[in-house]
């Protein structure tokens, strides 16, 4: 079985001059969720107050790392000189930079996703007046035109995305002390059943601190991914994790990650 990981981050901008404050994304990059621009190892495109990128989806970690850092810095030389990235799960704009703003940048317009949980749709989160998050999602490939409204699928999906609470969720609590993202995106088993596989939806986008984040993550979907489809170790089946994630409990996902012997330490 062939599987292939990808991801989609985003990230903010942010002025160079002090004080240094948030910028609006919209119209400084082209792309756009309908259209990505297309660059080496993925594309690139603005989503709302945010920039975002996608990278062409790969077997190894090295090429994992590689892809990420080649369309990170693609993104990087194409913003103007007086800005940089920023690499935060939350921005807070100031009012008067979000008034100014069209509908089209400051409108939340995700899709809703999947609850593995409780097998319906996360409720589409409050737009917060001036606060906005950034994700980090990772997607996994093993099978290709499948009907993502098939409810088998879904249902696979939705005990893939419990195992991956144990493998990537727990690793988000340890690394990511944020939790006002969690009061719009991200909970536990948040996911989207794909054509090729699932979109995991659950992380934030602090594992593009580190090249060993980025491994990490990686290698983590891996294995989570092979221990349940090849050897049927469905961890989901021992407990629940989702309280851990949700309330960001940091200690008990660590003695969670060393109890299962699972990587978390870089």
């Amino acid at each position: 079985m062939q599987l292939l990981i990808g991801a989609d981050p985003e990230v903010f901008l942010k002025t160079k001059n002090q004080p240094s404050e948030y910028y609006s994304g919209y119209n400084v990059i082209p792309g756009t969720k309908a259209i990505p621009y297309p660059v080496e190892k993925g594309a690139i495109q603005v989503d709302g107050m945010a920039l975002e990128f996608n990278i062409t989806p790969v077997q190894t970690e090295d090429d994992f790392v590689i892809n990420i850092s080649t369309v990170m810095d693609i993104l990087k030389s194409m913003i103007p000189k007086e800005f940089e990235i920023e690499i935060s799960p939350i921005a807070n704009f100031s009012k008067e930079h979000m008034d100014m703003q069209p509908e089209e940048a400051t409108r939340l317009g995700c899709d809703p996703d999947f609850n593995a949980y409780s097998m319906s749709f996360n409720p589409p989160p409050t737009p917060h007046p001036t606060m906005r998050t950034a994700a980090g999602h990772i997607h996994l490939g093993w099978t290709e035109n499948c009907n993502p409204a098939d409810p088998g699928h879904i249902y696979a999906c939705s005990i893939l995305a419990k195992q991956l609470d144990f493998y990537l969720g727990l690793i988000g609590t340890i690394y990511d002390p944020d939790i006002k993202r969690k009061e719009m995106y991200g909970k536990a088993g948040a996911f989207r059943p794909k054509s090729y596989g699932i979109e995991y939806r659950v992380l934030s986008n602090f594992w593009l601190n580190t090249e060993k984040l980025m491994r990490l993550i990686f290698n983590n979907a891996v294995q989570g991914f092979n221990e349940l489809a090849i050897k049927g170790n469905n961890l989901s089946k021992r407990n629940s994790v989702r309280d851990i994630i949700n309330t960001n409990d940091s200690n008990e996902a660590k003695k969670y990650c060393e109890h299962l012997k699972i990587k978390w330490i870089i």
